[in-house]
């Protein structure tokens, strides 16, 4: 960051907007490259062929050819993150004994790979009319958020990518952007980091122990809750500061999903371009809610299931999004029933919001079982612990997790409070536009349920913020081991 930076404020002394962008695209490159380099090759042959399907869209729209723009996106993904999957559950149901071809996942192919069929089918319809090779190639290589999103649309980076941009409001730009960034290295290396240990070691021994006792069972699960929560939320917070050290304003990825009053809810808050691309790009197309109760819903369960795929090629990330989508139809359905009156609201508001915000997390926290768990075996014996179902298991294998357990339910009540009472990233810093589109996301807001914490500019806060930064990087340093963003691996 610091070369990068140096580089770009030089760039723009000098109102240099096509040095700014290749310089940028460069360190992009560089940056990708340095995890490994064999992939760089990937990344830039995907690049120049999508512009080049762009540029022949340009001229004939022609409904063949963004097809095959589409299946040739999709064959890089099905290629190198789903080849051995397919290959081994072919194996598994016809008994034959096909060599696995064990590639490495590329770095981010699955985020580059939807950014830029998002831009295919953009152009397609007519909404790209004219976009220079060096502002898409940025537009997808973009180092803030090339390697776990958000996904960004071109509408949305683009336009930005001009000497007037880079150009403005210097001093507030670098301290939005190093406030951002700082609050995201904290919940990812002291938040995140800290509480890892726990989630890893109950889901670890459930792999191979015989039943997972009720405690055990529940300080794993709540403890992988929290540091997904502050593992993906940190890193968006990342992202957007990166970007806004140089001007550029990313959508908003990720918007205190846990406070969520229902599973719809909690998808318009988490991964939220995700969500809209799946929507957009997916459910949309297959009908929506236009053909009938019974198609929306069939609709609903195919978009999330190809979503809980998309995260991962396991029957457990299936099986993940095979839930959400069974909660998104129970939740469309009850929502018609209450809607017509079927059911009625006799809890008082409050009383009613607590308990729908409850169940909700309920729902995330189950499903989320399955989403770490290395097994179907594993994820069960938390859930039948989770239950009390779980009656036989070995006490000795247990003793490192349940041993001085009032620490750990102390560190997860704290890490709820930061959840459910502080105000997120966007939130504390919204006087000073973090994202686009800051003025709806405030206007959409339907509670103030949180400490009315507000940040700006001033010697206080800047303080403040030096301290957590400065804590956290004194934690990497007393890691014994780096433990990468979990989204990197999707």
């Amino acid at each position: 960051m610091p070369p990068v930076l140096i580089g770009y404020l030089i760039l723009r002394h000098f109102k240099m907007e096509n040095g700014i962008i290749w310089w940028l695209t460069l360190a992009s490159l560089v940056f990708y490259g340095w995890w490994k380099p064999i992939y760089l090759p990937l990344l830039l042959g995907s690049v120049v062929v999508n512009y080049a399907i762009h540029r022949v869209l340009l001229k004939t729209q022609d409904r063949f050819i963004l097809i095959f723009g589409i299946v040739f996106n999709l064959a890089l993904i099905a290629v190198f993150k789903y080849a051995d999957f397919f290959i081994g559950n072919v194996n598994a149901l016809a008994g034959a004994d096909v060599p696995l071809l064990h590639l490495a996942l590329p770095l981010a192919i699955s985020f580059f790979t939807f950014q830029q069929i998002s831009f295919l089918i953009d152009t397609y319809k007519g909404q790209v009319t004219e976009c220079d090779f060096p502002r898409y190639m940025l537009f997808v290589v973009f180092f803030p958020q090339l390697i776990a999103g958000p996904i960004v649309m071109q509408k949305e980076t683009i336009p930005q990518f001009r000497l007037a941009i880079f150009r403005s409001r210097l001093m507030l730009n670098l301290a939005v952007g190093a406030t951002l960034f700082a609050i995201g290295l904290f919940k990812k290396i002291v938040l995140a980091d800290g509480i890892a240990p726990y989630a890893n070691t109950v889901f670890g021994l459930a792999e191979t122990a015989n039943g997972v006792p009720f405690e055990a069972a529940w300080i794993g699960a709540l403890a992988y809750t929290f540091q997904l929560y502050f593992d993906f939320s940190g890193y968006c917070d990342m992202a957007l500061g990166l970007a806004r050290m140089f001007g550029i304003r990313l959508p908003v990825n990720f918007n205190s999903p846990y406070k969520a009053t229902s599973i719809s809810d909690f998808w318009r808050r988490w991964h939220i371009t995700l969500s809209h691309f799946l929507r957009d790009y997916l459910y949309i197309p297959l009908g929506g809610n236009r053909s009938g109760v019974s198609r929306q819903k069939a609709n609903l369960m195919v978009t999330m299931l190809l979503g809980g795929l998309w995260h991962g090629a396991s029957w457990n990330f299936v099986f993940w999004g095979g839930l959400h989508g069974a909660y998104l139809v129970i939740n469309h359905s009850w929502s018609a029933l209450v809607a017509k009156g079927y059911v009625p609201n006799i809890l008082p508001k409050p009383v009613a919001e607590f308990s729908a915000r409850g169940l909700t997390l309920l729902a995330v926290i189950v499903a989320w079982v399955y989403f770490r768990a290395e097994s179907f075996d594993g994820a069960n014996a938390i859930i039948y612990g989770m239950t009390g179902l779980s009656t036989v298991y070995e006490p000795k294998l247990w003793e490192t997790v349940t041993l001085g357990t009032a620490p750990i339910w102390a560190g997860l009540a704290l890490l709820a409070g930061i959840v459910f009472l502080l105000p997120n990233s966007i939130e504390f810093t919204e006087r000073y536009n973090p994202i686009l589109g800051v003025k709806k996301f405030v206007a959409q807001r339907k509670t103030q349920g949180f400490l009315p914490l507000r940040w700006r500019p001033s010697y206080g806060w800047a303080a403040g913020l030096s301290a957590i930064g400065v804590v956290s990087m004194v934690q990497v340093y007393r890691l014994a081991e780096m433990t990468e963003f979990i989204y990197f691996n999707f």
